[in-house]
């Protein structure tokens, strides 16, 4: 069965390659993605085995790797991904919170929830309260200046849809934000929790029902259904444990710099690089690359 192993690395080294492909089985043949940034390493044999193999020779090295089977599965058709700390830089809810003076407070909460230490439905409510009073036309304020989309994330949704895939950003966040994020990474779809507004401030409550981690399952499966795409095209990345059931139905479900609960459960993880390594996993060269 034909095997690829992908590295990632800025830079990927030619010590790198050869501590990699040492731990192959038989033939090996090197395919590169990108100029000293991404290769495939193609080979016969084993799948776990051989990625916890490579792991360990490069375990000092900040290289990113997936180990899969060679085959036209691996360019998925279905784009879900999650908003805050993936997506975006940020987690908005906590910048929200710093114009009230309440950062710390609601960070410690968004941490203990994307941990999966407390129930993600709890962890939402009790913060939403403590933005009660927040004006509207503050939350414009906070898209200009603090929310900044990851390094790769238009790339990413851009040549995923050049190659007629379907993108969603699907969030525990606010529609307020997910509608600004989708339109600026180019996603078709987005879906988030809707803040409740009184003149023209919020009211510390937020429209039932809250988009938790069982609502990012549905709108993977809704979406996969509503296209078409089979199960082994879908591709699902997050970073927190209210990723993690999309993130295990997804036939590519990747942690990106995710909390220890995620990625211990995702096929794939991003430790060290940006979003363009889940394009690599898929087997696409830089110049395949669109913005």
């Amino acid at each position: 069965m034909s095997q690829v192993l992908t590295l990632i690395a800025k830079p990927l080294t030619d010590d790198h390659v050869r501590d990699a492909r040492a731990r192959l089985p038989g033939d090996v043949s090197v395919r590169w993605l990108a100029p000293a940034l991404a290769c495939d390493l193609l080979y016969s044999g084993p799948l776990g085995a051989v990625e916890d193999a490579v792991r360990r020779a490069l375990v000092d090295a900040p290289v990113d790797l997936f180990c899969q089977e060679n085959g036209p599965a691996r360019r998925k058709q279905l784009l879900v991904a999650d908003m805050d700390s993936t997506i975006i830089t940020t987690e908005c809810i906590d910048e929200m919170a710093d114009l009230i003076g309440q950062k710390d407070r609601v960070a410690a909460i968004t941490e203990r929830a994307m941990a999966g230490e407390i129930s993600f439905a709890d962890a939402l409510h009790e913060r939403a309260r403590m933005l009660s009073g927040l004006a509207v036309a503050e939350l414009q304020a906070i898209y200009d200046q603090r929310i900044r989309l990851t390094p790769g994330a238009r790339e990413l949704v851009a040549t995923m849809k050049a190659h007629d895939a379907a993108t969603a950003l699907v969030s525990g966040g606010f529609t307020y934000f997910t509608e600004r994020v989708a339109a600026a990474a180019g996603f078709e779809h987005h879906q988030a929790n809707i803040l409740k507004i009184a003149d023209g401030h919020l009211t510390g409550a937020v429209e039932e029902p809250v988009l938790g981690p069982e609502e990012k399952l549905a709108a993977l499966q809704s979406l996969a259904a509503e296209h078409g795409i089979a199960p082994d095209k879908t591709l699902a990345v997050g970073d927190g444990a209210n990723d993690l059931a999309m993130v295990q139905a997804a036939a590519l479900g990747v942690s990106y710099h995710g909390k220890p609960l995620l990625t211990q459960a995702a096929d794939a993880r991003i430790e060290h690089g940006d979003l363009t390594a889940l394009l690599y996993f898929q087997g696409y060269q830089i110049d395949q690359f669109n913005s």
